[in-house]
C-alpha cells in the first residue's frame, strides 16, 4: 500500500515520518507539503493530512502532533505500537533525566506513558537499563579529559543482506588492506579524524574546539574496534592496527578494551593470541542465528558449527567475556527457530548477548537492491527470498530475554531503529561485571569518541551540552585518497 503524508508546513518532518512508518512498516510513505497535493492524493492509497500549529515551543508541539497522529493511526490500523510515540533511537536518555531529578519509578513510568503512550513493559525496560546504566557509569570519571577511542575497519568476510553498515567484502581489499592500516595511523598521528583534515585543508568553517584540545595527557577510558570485521584482518595486521593506538594513545587508565570478531570464519589462534597478548578484555563473536538455512539465505558465508568452534577455542585463549548478537526477524524464521538458536547459545553460555530487532533499511541488499542484482543477472535465484516473512514479535523478543535472564544476565543498554521489526528494540544483556561501558557511553553521549577509519563517526560531547559530530567517508576508496591528498 502506499501512504501519503501531507503537511502545510516541513517541520517536524522527520518525526512524522518515522512515526507513520511505523505504523506502516512493510508500506512506502511519502511526504508531500501542500505544494504537491494534487499529486499526493492521486498517487496514495491512503492519505495523512497534517496541520502544524504556527505558535508554541518545539517540544510541546511536537509531542502533541505526535500523539493526535498515534490516536489516529491507531484506530485506523488497530494496532498499538510498544514504544507508542517514541521513535528516537535513545529512549533510556528520558528515564535517565528524571532519575537525576530525583523521581521514582512509578512517576517516570507515568510520566513516560502520559508523554509517549508507551507500553507498561517497554517503561518498565526503559527504566530498569537507565538506572544500570547510572550505577556502572557512577565511578568512571566523565570529564573533559577524558573520551573513548574507537578504530574502524571496514572489512568482513562476506556482507550480509540485511548489512547497511560502512563494509566491503575483505577479498577485494586484500592486498590493500596495509594501505588501509596507513590512512588510519596517518589519522592517529594527526590526532584529528580524517573528517576535520578535510575541513582544514579546503578552509570550510568547523568549531576548531576539537584540533584546540591536545590529546596529551588525555587517556582513552575505553577503546573500541568494530567494523565491519576487525579480524578479516590479517594475524599480522591486526597486531599492527592495535600496536597503532597503543603509540599514539595513553592506555593507563584504559579499564575495558573490545575487539569485534563478529564472524566466527574469520576467527584463529593466532589472532585470538593478538588480541590477548594486547590486553583485549572483550570480544564479540556473532552467530546472529543458529539455523544453517538462514545462515546461507542471509549471505553469512559461515555454519552454525563454525560459531561454537570459534566460541570454544576463544575460551581456551583465555577470554572471559565473550559476547554473542543474534538478530530477531530474519526472512522466514519462526518461533521454533529462534528457540533453537537461544537453547545452543545458553549451552555456551556467553557472558553478554545483544538482542537485535531485525531493521530493514532501504540499502540493504534485502530490499530494493537483492531484485536490482536478479535483474541485473547477478544472482540466479531470487525465487527463494520472496514471500518469505520477517517476524518479530512481543512474544518472541519475550524468548530472547527469558533465555538471558536464564543465563544470569540483566539488561544494561538499549537502543532504536528505523523500520524496526515490530517496532521493538535492540537490548544489550551482560552478567554482572560483564557490560561493556563504551556500548553506553555511546548511546548516553555522555563522553566524546574519537574515530578514526573509513566511516568512523567522531563525537565530542562538551559541557554546555553541545555536541560536534564528524563523520569520515564511509567509501573506503574515497577515504584513501582524502588521506592521501591530506598529507
Amino acid at each position: 500500500m502506499n501512504i501519503g503524508v501531507q503537511l502545510d508546513r516541513e517541520d517536524y518532518l522527520y518525526d512524522i515520518h518515522s512515526l507513520v512508518k511505523s505504523f506502516f512498516p512493510d508500506d512506502d510513505v511519502s511526504i508531500y507539503t501542500e505544494d504537491d497535493a494534487d499529486r499526493c492524493k492521486a498517487a496514495r492509497d491512503f492519505l495523512l493530512c497534517v496541520h502544524i500549529p504556527e505558535e508554541g515551543d518545539r517540544k510541546t508541539v511536537k509531542d502533541s502532533l505526535k500523539k493526535e497522529i498515534y490516536g489516529l493511526l491507531s484506530d485506523y490500523t488497530g494496532k498499538s505500537l510498544p514504544w507508542g510515540t517514541l521513535s528516537g533511537i535513545r529512549p533510556t536518555k528520558i528515564p535517565m533525566k528524571m532519575l537525576e531529578e530525583g523521581l521514582g519509578d512509578l512517576e517516570i513510568k507515568e510520566r513516560m506513558q502520559e508523554a509517549y503512550l508507551i507500553s507498561d513493559e517497554k517503561a518498565e525496560l526503559a527504566i530498569r537499563v537507565a538506572k544500570k546504566e547510572r550505577e556502572l557509569l557512577s565511578g568512571v570519571s566523565l570529564g573533559p579529559e577524558t573520551f573513548s577511542l574507537y578504530l574502524h575497519v571496514p572489512f568482513c568476510p562476506s556482507i550480509c543482506l540485511y548489512c547497511t553498515f560502512s563494509a566491503s567484502c575483505a577479498s577485494q581489499w586484500e592486498g590493500r588492506m596495509d594501505e588501509y592500516l596507513d590512512a588510519v595511523e596517518y589519522e592517529l598521528s594527526c590526532g584529528r579524524p580524517m573528517g576535520r583534515l578535510d575541513a582544514e585543508k579546503e578552509g570550510r568553517p568547523h568549531s576548531g574546539q576539537m584540533s584546540d584540545v591536545p590529546d596529551t595527557g588525555r587517556k582513552p577510558v575505553t577503546f573500541y574496534v568494530g567494523g565491519g570485521t576487525p579480524t578479516s584482518l590479517s594475524a599480522r595486521q591486526l597486531d599492527r592496527l592495535l600496536d597503532m593506538a597503543e603509540e599514539y594513545y595513553d592506555f593507563s587508565a584504559c579499564i575495558e578494551r573490545t575487539v569485534e570478531a563478529g564472524r566466527p570464519d574469520s576467527v584463529t589462534r593466532k589472532k585470538l593470541e593478538i588480541l590477548k597478548k594486547h590486553h583485549v578484555t572483550r570480544i564479540s563473536i556473532n552467530p546472529q542465528t543458529m539455523n544453517q538455512r538462514t545462515l546461507d539465505l542471509i549471505g553469512r558465508g559461515h555454519t552454525a558449527e563454525d560459531t561454537q568452534r570459534a566460541f570454544y577455542m576463544a575460551r581456551e585463549a583465555g577470554f572471559d567475556n565473550i559476547n554473542m548478537d543474534i538478530i530477531l526477524g530474519l526472512p522466514g524464521e519462526e518461533p521454533e527457530d529462534v528457540a533453537r538458536t537461544l537453547d545452543l547459545i545458553e549451552k555456551m553460555s556467553p557472558d553478554s548477548l545483544t538482542v537485535h530487532s531485525l531493521a530493514v533499511k532501504r540499502a540493504s541488499r534485502l530490499t530494493r537492491k537483492l531484485r536490482e542484482e536478479f535483474e541485473a543477472g547477478r544472482i540466479g535465484d531470487y525465487s527463494r527470498y520472496e514471500g518469505l516473512a520477517f517476524v518479530n514479535s512481543e512474544a518472541i523478543i519475550g524468548m530472547a530475554y527469558e533465555s538471558a535472564a536464564r543465563m544470569g544476565m540483566n539488561p544494561y543498554y538499549l537502543y532504536r531503529q528505523k523500520n524496526m521489526k515490530g517496532g521493538l528494540e535492540n537490548t544489550g544483556f551482560a552478567r554482572p561485571g560483564k557490560e561493556c561501558l563504551y556500548n553506553i557511553l555511546i548511546m548516553e553521549e555522555m563522553q566524546g569518541i574519537k574515530a578514526f577509519g573509513a566511516g568512523a563517526s567522531t563525537k565530542m560531547v562538551y559541557p554546555d551540552g553541545r555536541i560536534e559530530r564528524i563523520i569520515n567517508p564511509k567509501d573506503v576508496r574515497t577515504y584513501l585518497e582524502r588521506v592521501e591528498s591530506a598529507k
